[in-house]
């Protein structure tokens, strides 16, 4: 299979769903030219390598929103120990990101029944991951996540939540009796106010 990675949250969420789902794919092969904005090639390295933190933030990504919230931490774990990364964004020679022989020759040495080596690695064909198939799908879109907390931290925010949603109540239920208060008063002592509109009405009408 081969594809486009765009983004460097929910395009690493489709991946790694579709991954953990055959336990047949065994490597990735990350090439071509890198995204200035998202970088998601770099993102995907640093996933690779360190994960995410409690607040679903890939370790070491430098790209501006590397959270995974929309896919299980079951299924990261998983996909982080079924797959190795086979990384062509390299430094000391560019072409090779670009260069379609050198991805012949790095798939080719992935379904190798002997260790291959190729550039700085040995590939060879490892067989199934040996668990069954993880199979879930992409559930929400975090809009904002750096409003995202952790599980201690949400835990305050819902306190603070339900306090100030409590105040909220009682200033409402406050006001509505202040409401009914005045509009018993008003019926029990009418303003003059009221009785004399009319008749200013009237004059200012016709002079």
């Amino acid at each position: 299979m081969a594809g486009f990675l765009q983004t460097e949250n929910i395009g690493i969420e489709k991946i790694v769903c579709n991954v953990v789902a055959n336990p047949n794919i065994r490597y990735i092969i990350l090439c071509g030219v890198e995204s200035a904005g998202h970088r998601p090639g770099q993102t995907f390295e640093a996933f690779i390598r360190n994960g995410v933190d409690d607040k679903r933030r890939i370790v070491g990504a430098e790209s501006l929103t590397p959270y995974l919230y929309n896919i299980s931490l079951e299924s990261i774990e998983r996909f982080r120990k079924q797959v190795e990364l086979v990384s062509l964004l390299l430094e000391e020679d560019r072409r090779l990101r670009i260069d379609p022989e050198t991805v012949k020759c790095v798939i080719n040495a992935c379904i190798q029944e002997e260790p291959t080596p190729i550039l700085n690695f040995t590939l060879y064909d490892p067989g199934a991951y040996p668990e069954p198939a993880i199979c879930q799908k992409i559930t929400w879109r975090v809009e904002k996540p750096w409003a995202k907390y952790s599980e201690e931290e949400a835990e305050k925010m819902k306190k603070i939540e339900e306090a100030a949603s409590i105040r909220t109540r009682l200033e409402m239920e406050r006001k509505r009796r202040h409401i009914e208060e005045m509009e018993l008063l008003e019926l029990l002592f009418p303003s003059k106010t009221k009785k004399e509109q009319p008749k200013q009405d009237q004059k200012s009408q016709y002079g």
